[in-house]
């Protein structure tokens, strides 16, 4: 009989030790259990089509690599009534103080399981512990998914209204159309610049910075996180041709907000995948801030709407006269410039643009 522990033993008989199939079996049942628990969640209470779909990716990964075990041998090892840890619990393994604390213990229980038995299964079968190996590192980055997109949820209400502007031709200006953004209750103001010098830009941003220091508004500065960083920005927006969202993190740390462009239901997922804690997606109407050659339009912003529950600012060309089209296609955050910033009344159309969003 095989002793598991003995690595010179290399029968793979489905009579080995029966210690090995009893491991073998509960580490594949919490592995199971856990991962059937995330994939509940993030279907049922999140309705996100995509996380879903990714942790079922991974559901079926599992089953097809436990299937080249012995089903048979692990089931007639089991000893439920005679496993000594079944009476062994913790004082907190019945309770979950919110939705934090069921996700931190279910993405544990899953990757605990997993490292279990790719250990385990290195007696066994090496191409499967390796495979199992994979798995287990799959579930890092779903893990930082999964309670990156929760979070940011959380964090921008629906109907919220993301108001980008230039400096202003001085900051007598920029201080004054600021005031009012703020005081309109705008979610976020972002600082896009691309014609000032780096040291004015900062005088910029920091002036921004001590105005919405307090209040319910984030700053965000466009493609540039060393300026974000030195204001004490709440974070960055970068699009598809600068910093990556991990390149963005390691010039501003872990706390800050990183907002990525995206065009196409691809990327969109990627920036999910990348651990975004926004998107910006469009552009959905012609826009006299941008030019583009192509726009995904309406459709593109359905397609997150179908699948996506990370924040989504629909942008380009949005006004009050189409914001309804927007609210209409599943997505109830806009990105908008110039019928704010060219407005008479910015204020009255920024809480119009929230009205209407709501609807």
């Amino acid at each position: 009989m095989l002793d598991p522990y003995n690595p010179n033993q290399t029968d793979n008989l489905p009579g080995m030790d029966i210690s090995l199939w009893r491991t073998l079996d509960a580490a594949a049942n919490r592995a199971s259990e856990g991962l059937r628990v995330l994939e509940d969640f993030v279907r049922y209470g999140q309705n996100d089509k995509f996380l879903t779909s990714e942790l079922k990716s991974l559901r079926h990964q599992l089953d097809s690599t436990l299937q080249q075990f012995d089903r048979r041998a692990s089931i007639h090892a089991r000893d439920t009534f005679g496993d000594v840890g079944t009476t062994v619990q913790g004082k907190l393994e019945q309770a979950r103080g919110n939705w934090a604390d069921l996700l931190t213990a279910n993405f544990k229980r899953l990757q605990q399981a997993l490292r279990s038995l790719e250990e385990h299964a290195k007696l066994i079968d090496g191409e499967a512990a390796a495979a199992l190996e994979q798995a287990r590192y799959r579930t890092y980055s779903l893990e930082k998914m999964v309670m990156t997109t929760i979070t940011a949820s959380t964090m921008f209400a629906a109907g919220a209204v993301y108001v980008l502007i230039d400096g202003c031709e001085s900051e007598a200006k920029l201080k004054a159309l600021a005031a009012k953004l703020i005081e309109a209750e705008t979610d976020v103001i972002q600082l896009r610049d691309k014609t000032l010098d780096d040291r004015t830009l900062v005088a910029r941003a920091q002036l921004l910075r001590q105005q919405t220091a307090g209040t319910s508004t984030k700053l965000i500065i466009n493609d540039r996180p060393d300026i974000a960083r030195i204001v004490s920005a709440d974070g960055v927006h970068v699009g598809q041709e600068e910093l990556t969202v991990a390149q963005a993190r390691m010039v501003l740390g872990p706390s800050k907000l990183v907002g990525v462009s995206t065009h196409n239901i691809d990327q969109a997922r990627q920036a999910v995948r990348d651990g975004a804690d926004y998107i910006g997606i469009g552009p959905t109407f012609p826009s006299g801030t941008k030019s583009f050659d192509h726009f995904p339009g309406l459709d593109f912003l359905r397609e997150v709407a179908d699948e996506i529950t990370l924040p989504a600012f629909a942008i380009g060309g949005i006004e009050l006269t189409n914001v309804s089209q927007v609210a209409a296609a599943g997505i109830h955050r806009v990105a908008v410039s110039g019928c704010v910033n060219q407005a008479s009344d910015p204020q009255q159309v920024v809480v119009t643009l929230k009205k209407q969003l709501a609807i």
